[in-house]
């Protein structure tokens, strides 16, 4: 049996790490990339390929927002913050996510 790769976890999981990250501080794409790689120790990579769609996705459903401005190193990027319909939304998806992580892990230690 192949072991899956991390990334096919993370793809029912993208908005909420996104929005999660988002509540630390306002960010660009890759910033957001990097911190979420940062804090797994490297076990999960956003692909920015799935992640520009889940920003603009996020943005439409207004849980987030977006401007442009300079980054550290005198960059323009579009940073990306959370709003406060996101904050609620990120309480009510951490709640999902710990009842369904409870469930699963539930399962798992079956015998």
């Amino acid at each position: 049996m192949t072991t899956r790769p991390p990334s096919d976890a993370l793809r029912g999981s993208l908005d909420l790490l996104v929005l999660k990250t988002l509540s630390l501080q306002p960010m660009h794409g890759w910033g957001i990339s990097q911190r979420v790689q940062q804090i797994s120790d490297g076990v999960l990579e956003v692909n920015q390929g799935s992640l520009y769609p889940a920003l603009q996705r996020l943005e439409k459903a207004g849980l987030v927002t977006s401007a442009w401005s300079t980054t550290d190193h005198n960059r323009r990027a579009r940073y990306y913050s959370l709003t406060a319909a996101g904050r609620r939304a990120l309480g009510t998806e951490l709640e999902s996510w710990r009842r369904f992580a409870a469930g699963l892990e539930a399962v798992l230690r079956t015998t």
